[in-house]
């Protein structure tokens, strides 16, 4: 075992372990602000894959991959705003409506894959644009720590710095406290003044926006295309991170960091000649394991 999991080998896990997370995080933090808010964004899943979609076509056709960012953000924001208008100007089930927008993702991203390229599968005519990773001055030189803490993606560095910024707007902001009060008591909040309508609405759209982050991650950042169903259950990840959280912006982040160690694991681990079926399945086992600690223990403090 030591053979496989040097002091090298674990140094050069990291970079991997972060950039599996980042998609996993960032869509982790959208499902945190929208729960809450009281209103769960189950349709993050296909929030994710469509803006992975729409972050390659913008940015080949413009052949710039800030504007593909740029899309696959509005495409988030575009969704989420949908399933908004659905819950609250259509009277929806919350519920029905996350599952609905997932199953529209995942057809209609197949859809419009094959009509732009003819292939129902990969995106390989359209040249994905990649957005930019980011070397730290001086800490880079670090030796051991600078492979650590520099050379990432721009969203990786962008996900992270959002934990702290998240927790300190949900306890010290007034937007914060009016959006936890929604989510623990709309009745209560309603009565206080507070327009719940509008801050479930704005939540869902930031929720939105993250997953356009987080689909935009997949498609420019952890490979440089799109492929059908790409987000491969990563949004069902991120309501287990947000779950494992307990309602915290810091623990979603640690949530986040153990399901991508599962992930990690897996792709360091690959060609070690352990069954290929038993590797795809640990990332999906570890939340499935985890919840279950989770539901005890609560069920322990209740």
């Amino acid at each position: 075992m030591s053979e496989w999991f040097d002091l090298s080998s674990l140094v050069a896990l990291v970079p991997v372990l972060l950039r599996v997370t980042t998609p996993i995080l960032l869509a982790a933090l959208g499902v945190h602000i929208s729960q809450r808010a009281g209103v769960l964004n189950l349709g993050i899943e296909g929030m994710m894959l469509s803006a992975a979609l729409a972050g390659v076509v913008v940015s080949a056709f413009t052949g710039s991959a800030w504007i593909g960012l740029l899309g696959a953000l509005l495409i988030g924001l575009v969704l989420a705003g949908m399933l908004a208008i659905a819950v609250h100007g259509l009277k929806a089930d919350l519920i029905l409506a996350g599952i609905a927008l997932n199953m529209l993702a995942a057809s209609g991203t197949t859809l419009i894959l094959f009509m732009l390229t003819g292939d129902k599968g990969m995106s390989g005519s359209l040249a994905s644009q990649v957005l930019p990773s980011v070397t730290l001055p001086v800490i880079a030189d670090i030796p051991l720590l600078g492979p650590i803490l520099s050379g990432h993606h721009i969203l990786t560095y962008v996900a992270f710095l959002l934990v702290p910024v998240m927790a300190l707007t949900m306890m010290r902001t007034p937007f914060g406290i009016r959006l936890r009060a929604v989510g623990e008591n709309a009745e209560a909040a309603a009565t206080a003044g507070i327009n719940v309508v509008r801050m479930q609405v704005a939540a869902l759209l930031l929720s939105g926006l993250l997953a356009g982050a987080a689909g935009a991650f997949l498609s420019m950042g952890y490979v440089s295309w799109f492929s059908a169903n790409m987000s491969a259950g990563r949004g069902f990840v991120a309501l287990a991170a947000d779950l494992m959280g307990y309602g915290s912006a810091w623990g979603t982040m640690l949530a986040s960091l153990l399901l991508g160690t599962a992930d990690a694991v897996v792709i360091a681990l690959q060609g070690r000649g352990l069954p290929s079926e038993l590797l795809q399945a640990v990332p999906y086992i570890v939340p499935v394991i985890a919840l279950v600690i989770h539901a005890r223990r609560r069920r322990v403090v209740a």
